[in-house]
């Protein structure tokens, strides 16, 4: 797939935010109006996927949600790794930033559903639920690193009793587990399972016909926000973490095209979706969870890498790089 494969009027518009981030264009959003076109479009995307979950495999559901799970604990694991390698970033950062690779990115997903619905290429809608699972366990095991990292500074003396925070766990897990965009996804998936086609036939005009339009929308802020961050981080950051930014969605996307095709047997439009969950970097519900749980690390990190390092490579280079990396290993294991 060439430059056509690029030409799509969300990654276009995208494209165009950043541009008037760069050319410092007066160019904004009005207060709320992005909040409320990402609730449209994790109801659109729900709703969707409910609907083709009704008509779907039990037990290929269940698969998914298993390895959703599995990569939900493993790619933060991995990533903290990655950014502790000879202590490159400090233990508090890297759980922090470590836990954002762990969840998902749903702008991210919808352009991949976007690229596939445009170049007309089938999908399976098991991901969907895949997306909605992996957002509590990165969480968790993000404040648990930061939990372990917190009580080794205390025991070497880095980091005296009373400058460290008590975790509260309570309202932490409670937040990791009804976080608004998840339980939004959720609750309009489950909408869209129970109703009946004749009675979603009646939304159609909400969740099809619109649904584009509202995407370059959301896609355009990215951009000038993408851009926003990318602007912060030069000021705060390095190389390393802009290494990482790039480097840890090629792994996580690999994985999650071996996961897909080797044990879910999923087609290349499916392993996309999964490869672009496991690349991806949250930016919604991760953030306010580290910021309360995890105090000790600067948000300018983690929020600049998502949105101005991975979020701009996963949809520019990340979607069309995994779809071939799709269709290639399903070559090889064929």
């Amino acid at each position: 797939m060439g430059i056509d494969a690029l030409l799509i009027p969300a990654i276009l518009f995208f494209i165009l935010g950043v541009i008037a981030k760069f050319v410092d264009s007066d160019l904004k959003f009005p207060d709320g109006m992005s909040k409320g076109i990402s609730i449209y479009l994790l109801m659109a995307i729900g709703l969707k996927g409910g609907a083709e979950l009704g008509k779907a495999d039990l037990g290929i559901a269940v698969q998914s949600i298993f390895w959703a799970i599995v990569l939900g604990f493993v790619l933060p694991i991995i990533g903290y790794w990655i950014l502790r390698f000879r202590n490159k970033i400090d233990s508090m950062n890297a759980a922090a930033i470590s836990a954002h690779y762990g969840s998902v990115s749903a702008g991210t997903f919808l352009t991949a559903i976007a690229f596939l619905e445009a170049s007309k290429i089938e999908f399976e809608t098991y991901p969907i639920i895949m997306m909605v699972m992996m957002e509590s366990p990165a969480i968790i095991i993000g404040l648990v690193l930061a939990a372990l990292a917190r009580k080794r500074l205390q025991a070497s003396g880095e980091m005296k009793t009373q400058q460290a925070p008590e975790t509260e766990w309570g309202p932490l897990l409670k937040e990791a587990f009804t976080n608004g965009s998840v339980l939004v996804l959720l609750g309009a998936m489950f909408i869209g399972a129970v109703v009946p086609p004749e009675n979603m036939a009646t939304l159609y005009p909400f969740t099809k016909e619109i649904f584009m339009g509202v995407l370059c929308l959301f896609l355009l802020e990215m951009g000038i926000v993408g851009a926003q961050r990318l602007d912060a981080f030069k000021k705060g950051g390095g190389a390393y973490l802009i290494a990482f930014g790039i480097i840890m969605p090629i792994i996580g996307g690999t994985i999650g095209v071996v996961v897909a095709v080797s044990f879910l047997g999923f087609t290349a439009g499916g392993a996309l979706l999964v490869a672009i969950l496991s690349a991806s970097a949250s930016y919604i519900a991760v953030p306010p969870v580290m910021r309360y749980g995890v105090p000790e690390a600067n948000p300018s990190y983690y929020l600049a890498l998502s949105l101005g390092v991975t979020f701009p490579f996963n949809v520019v280079i990340g979607i069309p790089l995994f779809y071939n990396m799709a269709i290639y290993y399903q070559g090889l294991v064929a």
